[in-house]
């Protein structure tokens, strides 16, 4: 090194010493000097002069990032894009963020209980942000990664990678989720989005130019046709501008995994927790998944038990409902004010009065699009009732489908349930049946009269 850069840097060792621990310097080799100051070789002060330039550097990079979103900003947004009508046109103040702090709902459940169909009620509502099942992402990632990292990864790893894909969705960093997308997104650009159509957000200004009114778009396919590849920095801008933000998920086990997101400070979560009759939720199993429920099918079809019949396909699911809403119900401090527990039955029979007490929870209005919706998709007047095999098909005639899986499964495959699930079912108030003509009555409905308020 030149001499003067040498003795410059010397001159000021001691200065730089004086913002460290003096165990560092000793260790580093500094001197002592008079008055307990230390004095550090200029090799030393170069590397703390290098790491305080890092720290800085990573820290502007961080700003940066965190205003990365074109609209974060009216200035960012105008001087960067100011040559593009595009985003002249979107970069107005009806897309900039709100001001007053968001809102947050889970709506968390098991797989064919209801929850496509209780999702579309809030996402209706122009003022929500809905995701629709956005940790199927995470779940193929982990689950096409190779045998030997499956093997190291458990329960605990999957539900923080799980936990924090929520956090960065409902701080509407879209962007996070190019972390588990495949094919990877470039540019924040992709097509690979699980079930896009299923959410109003993604495929309306500002996020699609060519999005039409809710009520009016016409199917699922609609949206990827019209709008083109999603792009995540368009979709956090529109998740910015709404107030609330709302996710659906079936693949997080029990609602004490959740614990951590009730009380992170930068979330105010509600949790809507949707069950069903155990017993219903295995027959539209068997329905929706044939392949993947096939002993069951066989079962059911040929009255004989298969050896090779997976009990635990729906003891596990009995189990960490019963869990969760043992744990939804125990006024914990976490769970106060944060928990509604929602029965499918209730809402399929009565949709209206339930969507207004779902809607009242998270602290919405429920406008008239809403109630519109509602007519349209649970009367039998439907019109196109071929929807109603769809298997995430969110039209049917709701009061029908409550109780008709009592003439899908054999009484068999009942019982054997009902001694399987046999607390679950006390506990959420669903009787049993006890003959083949009990089961197919369906003047004598198995859902007892429970009500179940929110926790404060």
């Amino acid at each position: 090194m030149h001499e003067p850069v040498k003795k410059s840097i010397q001159m000021k060792s001691h200065l730089v010493c004086l913002s460290v621990p003096s165990w560092w310097c000793q260790r580093e080799g500094c001197r002592a000097r008079g008055g307990g100051r230390m004095e550090c070789s200029w090799k030393t002060v170069l590397l703390l002069v290098c790491a305080s330039l890092g720290v800085q550097y990573t820290a502007i990079r961080t700003l940066r990032d965190s205003l990365s979103g074109p609209c974060r900003g009216a200035y960012r947004c105008r001087s960067r894009h100011h040559g593009d009508s595009r985003w002249t046109a979107l970069c107005d103040d009806s897309w900039m963020p709100i001001e007053f702090p968001q809102k947050h709902i889970l709506l968390f459940s098991t797989t064919r209980s209801g929850s496509s169909f209780t999702g579309q009620l809030l996402n209706q509502h122009p003022g929500i942000f809905y995701v629709f099942e956005p940790l199927y992402h995470v779940q193929q990632a982990f689950t096409n990664s190779s045998s030997r990292l499956r093997r190291t990864l458990d329960r605990r790893a999957l539900l923080g990678a799980y936990r924090d894909l929520l956090l960065n969705l409902y701080t509407c960093e879209l962007h996070f989720m190019e972390n588990y997308i495949h094919p990877e997104p470039q540019d924040h650009i992709t097509s690979s989005l699980f079930r896009r159509s299923s959410s109003h957000a993604l495929c309306s200004p500002p996020v699609c130019l060519e999005g039409v009114d809710a009520a009016d778009q016409p199917d699922e396919s609609w949206c990827p046709k019209k709008c083109g590849a999603l792009n995540l920095t368009l979709a956090s801008m529109s998740c910015l501008s709404r107030g609330h933000v709302a996710i659906k998920t079936v693949r997080i086990p029990e609602v004490g995994d959740l614990r951590t997101l009730t009380e992170d400070p930068r979330l105010d979560l509600k949790i809507i927790h949707l069950v069903r009759d155990p017993r219903a939720i295995l027959a539209s199993r068997i329905m929706a998944f044939s392949e993947q429920f096939r002993a069951w099918k066989i079962w059911n079809v040929t009255g004989r038990q298969p050896r090779y019949v997976d009990l635990s396909q729906i003891t596990s699911t009995c189990k960490d409902m019963a869990a969760s809403v043992e744990t939804g119900l125990q006024r914990l401090a976490w769970l106060r004010g944060r928990y509604l527990l929602v029965r499918y039955e209730d809402l399929a029979l009565s949709p209206e009065t339930r969507a207004t007490e779902i809607y009242r929870f998270v602290g919405l209005e429920m406008e008239d699009r809403v109630r519109m919706w509602i007519g349209r998709n649970t009367n039998s007047n439907v019109s196109n009732p071929s929807e109603w095999n769809y298997k995430y098909s969110t039209t049917r005639d709701s009061r029908v489908t409550a109780e008709s899986w009592r003439l899908r499964l054999s009484f068999d495959i009942v019982r054997t349930i009902q001694n399987l699930c046999n607390d679950t079912l006390a506990l959420l108030g669903y009787r049993q049946v006890h003959s083949a003509a009990e089961l197919r009555n369906l003047s004598h409905s198995l859902v007892e009269h429970r009500t179940f308020q929110p926790i404060t």
